[in-house]
């Protein structure tokens, strides 16, 4: 017992030594790792202030050509007439006189940087040739926000002026401006015609899953407008934005029912013409139906003869002049999609912003028609004979729906309207 207790004199705390060690490794250890975790902490913080210093404080200039977009627009301006209509699709006498309207009349302001006439520029070369951002970009010397935030400025000015422009004549249903038919040939017979009225479809993009209510019979996302047209080749009504997958005599039906699209209907004996898809009802004259029935031009033209290529019988010679006549609409949408190249592959924007894409173009194609009747254009969709070359399906809608008086248009088949146009194809078999 007195060698134990000596011991234990000796080293009156055996079992602590070494718990004591422990724990001062482990501590050391825990300082190290504290330490490494600050030191990272420390490189990530210094390579973000690195980049933020290099991406804010000491930017690289990016856009840093001698031409600016301004001088670009005031050369073009005073060049050659050429020049301005193939960057911007107009005469130079309608962008200035366009320039000024919409500063004038329809809030588009310059900025400290920028005149009208470049903003403007920046907006019709973007629809006219669909070009991209970086690219208006380089062209401009603008950044990516500059050049998005004002096309957006430009897109809601036009569509502003769209409401003022996009509008028949105030006496339309007296026929009184382009709302009569201007070839002779036609006149004897569709003499209370005020226009024609047919829908159109324009490519859409959108995300991931939302597609499939604007994918239509073209097999591809688009939206479907509704559009009304007179004999001077102008738009006179256009409801956009509709899903692909809809039909014609639908949206038809809706914009008779709401009375807040201010959809002018004809009033009287007045009448649109109309094709097969849709309903022939009092206000809307639409061709002959039947098995082994022509209707449209390309029907006719597509005999080996001449004497296949011509109508057979009466209801065929009505159908032949009703679509010669209505040819008109088919001709406008030419015009239309074919100065404007964003509205065969439209950029991934918003739909409403797609919408209104539409909306501005349709202005503009008003707009420059109003201004130059004879832009060059127009030209060639004059001649009465047009006919676009392209697949009759390619960019309207053609197809016919068997239950189109179901819920949105219930079709007047009553003897009166039937029966002005059974007089109409006698009055054509007779002259």
């Amino acid at each position: 017992m007195e060698n134990s207790n000596f011991s234990d004199l000796l080293d009156p705390y055996p079992s602590y030594s070494s718990d004591d060690e422990d724990e001062e490794e482990l501590e050391e250890i825990r300082r190290e790792q504290d330490e490494k975790e600050w030191m990272a902490l420390c490189q990530i913080t210094g390579k973000l202030i690195l980049m933020y210093y290099k991406k804010y404080l000491c930017k690289e200039p990016c856009r840093t050509s001698s031409r600016s977009g301004n001088a670009f627009i005031q050369e073009i301006l005073r060049g050659n007439e050429t020049r301005c209509y193939e960057n911007f699709r107009l005469r130079k006498s309608v962008f200035v006189d366009l320039s000024n309207d919409l500063a004038e009349k329809y809030g588009l302001k310059p900025t400290r940087g920028m005149s009208i006439h470049e903003i403007l520029g920046m907006s019709l070369m973007t629809c006219a040739h669909g070009a991209g951002n970086r690219l208006i970009q380089e062209i401009f010397q603008h950044s990516e926000e500059i050049i998005y935030r004002h096309f957006h400025s430009v897109l809601k000015a036009i569509c502003e002026l769209a409401r003022d422009i996009i509008r028949p004549h105030p006496n339309y249903n007296d026929g009184a401006g382009a709302h009569k038919p201007c070839n002779g040939r036609y006149l004897p017979f569709f003499r209370d015609c005020i226009g024609a009225l047919d829908g159109t479809h324009v490519k859409a993009r959108l995300p991931q899953g939302q597609e499939k209510p604007y994918i239509g019979h073209k097999g591809y996302p688009t939206q479907n407008i509704l559009a009304v047209i007179d004999f001077n080749m102008c738009f006179t009504f256009a409801w956009a934005g509709w899903e692909g997958a809809s039909h014609d005599s639908r949206i038809f039906g809706e914009a008779l029912r709401r009375p807040e699209l201010n959809f002018l209907r004809p009033i009287g004996n007045k009448y649109y013409l109309v094709n097969v898809g849709y309903p022939h009802m009092k206000g809307y004259m639409a061709p002959n139906k039947g098995d082994n029935v022509r209707y449209y031009l390309a029907q006719f033209r597509r005999g080996a003869t001449r004497e296949l290529r011509e109508p057979r019988g009466q209801i065929e010679k009505f159908n032949y002049l009703h679509s010669s006549c209505r040819n008109i609409v088919e001709r406008t949408f030419t015009v239309w999609k074919a100065r404007w190249s964003i509205l065969r592959d439209i950029p991934f924007y918003q739909i409403d912003t797609q919408r209104d894409i539409v909306l501005a173009t349709m202005a503009i194609h008003n707009y420059i028609r109003k201004k130059c009747n004879m832009n060059d254009a127009f030209r060639g969709a004059e001649n009465e004979l047009y006919v676009p070359s392209v697949d009759p399906d390619v960019g309207t809608s053609l197809r016919t729906n068997n239950n189109i008086n179901a819920k949105n248009v219930k079709e007047q088949s009553d003897l009166v309207w039937m029966g002005l146009r059974d007089l109409i194809a006698n009055e054509i078999c007779e002259a």
